[in-house]
C-alpha cells in the first residue's frame, strides 16, 4: 500500500488522487487480491491511511476471520471472475497478493481488464516473485520500478522488502533462526511436520511438489 499510494502521484503517471482523500473528497478506491498475511497487511495500511478498501478471496473461512478484525472501512468479497472485474471499474489501486505456495501465482488481472480501468490506476503485484498475478506484470527493480501499459501504472518490484532492509532482514530473521537452530541441534528434525512441509530438496530429489510442478520437473516424495 506504502509504494502504491506514493506511485499515484501525477509525476508517476498516475490519476495525481491522494490514497485517503481529503476533508470533502472522495476517498479511493482499494481492491485487494487475496486475504492471506501480505493481503491483510496490505488492506490494513490502505485502511489507516484512509481508503475505502475491498478484499477479495476464495477461502470463506479466512472472511469469516477477517470480518471479526479488520477496520469498517474494509469490505470483504468471494473472489470470482464477475466481482474482479466490476471492481477494476471502480478502483484506483488494485494490489495483487495471492500466493500459491511454491507455485507459480494465478493470472487474475489480464490484459483485457486493463481497458475496464480508470486511466492513471495503479496496480501492485505483490505476487511477482512467483511470476505475479496480473498478466501484464514483469519483474522491475527498486531503481526502475514502475512501467505503464495501456495506460494502467504497473509496480512489479521483486523483493518490495529490499527496499527497507535493516527492518525487514530483522523481521525475517526474527521468524527463521528457531528454524536454523532446530536444523543445527535436532537430529530428529525431519520427524517434524512442520519441518517437513518446508523442505524442498533432500538427499538429490526434489521433494515439493508445487515446485517440482511449476518447472515441469520430477517429484519424490521425502522419506526419512
Amino acid at each position: 500500500s506504502i509504494f502504491g499510494a506514493t506511485h499515484q502521484s501525477k509525476y508517476s503517471g498516475a490519476a495525481g488522487k491522494l490514497l485517503g482523500g481529503a476533508v470533502g473528497v472522495e476517498r479511493n478506491h482499494v481492491m485487494v487480491l487475496g486475504a492471506g498475511v501480505a493481503g491483510k497487511a496490505a488492506a490494513m495500511a490502505a485502511a489507516g491511511l484512509g481508503a475505502d478498501v475491498t478484499m477479495l478471496d476464495i477461502n470463506s473461512e479466512r472472511l469469516h476471520y477477517l470480518d471479526d478484525v479488520m477496520p469498517k472501512n474494509v469490505a470483504l468479497r468471494y473472489s470470482d471472475a464477475a466481482t474482479i472485474e466490476a471492481l477494476c471499474k471502480t478502483s484506483d489501486l488494485i494490489i495483487g497478493t495471492v500466493l500459491l505456495p511454491g507455485a507459480k501465482a494465478p493470472k487474475l488481472i489480464r490484459k483485457e481488464h486493463l481497458s475496464m480501468m480508470q486511466p492513471g490506476t495503479v496496480m501492485v503485484d505483490v505476487s511477482i516473485d512467483q511470476g505475479g498475478c496480473f498478466e501484464t506484470s514483469h519483474a522491475t527493480t527498486h531503481r526502475d520500478p514502475i512501467f505503464e501499459v495501456d495506460g494502467i501504472i504497473h509496480y512489479c518490484v521483486a523483493n518490495m522488502p529490499g527496499a527497507y532492509p535493516r527492518t525487514s532482514t530483522m523481521a525475517l530473521t526474527n521468524a527463521t533462526l528457531p528454524y536454523v537452530i532446530k536444523l543445527l541441534t535436532d537430529k530428529q528434525v525431519l520427524n517434524s511436520e512442520i519441518m517437513l512441509s518446508a523442505l524442498n530438496t533432500y538427499d538429490g530429489k526434489l521433494t515439493n511438489e508445487f515446485v517440482a510442478q511449476a518447472h515441469g520437473l520430477q517429484y519424490e516424495p521425502c522419506n526419512v
